[in-house]
């Protein structure tokens, strides 16, 4: 049986009345961040090895940034980031 309470409702209405919207939203900005940075490298045909050597950092640090289940990118790391793909970093509040 459907719950009248959330009928027509949505999925933000929802996880924000279960204290989850902000929590749902991280999880999704670092997914996309992940993908995009892995995109930007394949089409630039730069390998793990050569990202890494590019931000001064580890194998295993790029490797933790491309984990979109990992929290370890920081407004330093992205910028970094950045750098070492020829790119600019925007960020917004909207």
């Amino acid at each position: 049986m459907l719950n009248q309470q959330h009928l027509g409702s949505s999925l933000d209405d929802f996880l924000e009345e279960e204290g989850l919207l902000a929590e749902a939203e991280d999880v999704a900005t670092k997914r996309v961040l992940a993908f995009q940075i892995a995109q930007i490298m394949h089409d630039q045909q730069l390998s793990k090895a050569e990202m890494a050597r590019r931000m001064e950092t580890s194998r295993a640090a790029v490797d933790r940034l491309l984990d979109p289940d990992s929290e370890s990118a920081t407004l330093a790391t992205l910028e970094k980031v950045a750098f070492a793909l020829g790119k600019r970093l925007h960020i917004t509040f909207v």
